[in-house]
């Protein structure tokens, strides 16, 4: 079982019902599942940044991504409908954690100037999503043999009702936010 899988239900799920004082534990906050994905709009011009976009998500989460592709036609891009321009995975059960425990210990803290994750990226429900301007930060991607930087798009779906519940379980299970300074300026 995934170490942090385990650590969620003996720590975190008790810690959750006691902070939020939950009576009911099917309304414990947990995760449903984590979207990976990947915009590769310059692979209308390079068939191969698709592939490589692919290929390097499929190591990164550890499973077959799905190509996406244009429902539109939009002529200011010279985009047309059916073209490939992503790619993306949706992680759920034990895969989810172990890509989890792997982005806050290991992938996150190898960020460029990072200082902590934003706290305003909730989006009211209870789902939280960030940004990554680079793949290499993953230890599965080898830099000799990375042909194009590409970023990825991460969002955590919980079944938190409210940003506060997903906050709390986002930090128990180690998500790195930023922390607020309070400069005391009135």
């Amino acid at each position: 079982m995934a170490r942090l899988l385990e650590q969620y239900k003996q720590e975190i799920k008790g810690k959750l019902a006691e902070e939020l004082h939950l009576t009911n534990a099917m309304r414990i906050p947990r995760l449903a599942k984590v979207v990976v994905s990947m915009g590769v709009g310059k692979a209308l011009q390079e068939k191969k940044r698709m592939e490589a976009a692919v290929g390097d998500l499929a190591l990164i989460v550890g499973q077959k991504p799905v190509v996406c592709k244009a429902k539109k036609s939009v002529s200011n891009f010279k985009l047309r409908e059916d073209y490939e321009i992503g790619c993306k995975a949706t992680l759920r059960g034990r895969r989810m954690y172990e890509f989890i425990d792997r982005l806050f210990n290991i992938a996150v803290p190898r960020m460029r100037d990072f200082r902590g994750l934003s706290t305003t990226s909730f989006d009211g429900r209870g789902n939280y999503s960030m940004g990554i301007s680079d793949q290499s930060i993953f230890p599965e991607i080898n830099l000799d043999r990375m042909e194009f930087q590409q970023g990825m798009n991460i969002t955590f779906v919980t079944t938190a009702r409210n940003d506060q519940e997903c906050r709390e379980l986002l930090a128990l299970l180690g998500m790195p936010f930023r922390r607020t300074q309070n400069t005391g300026a009135n």
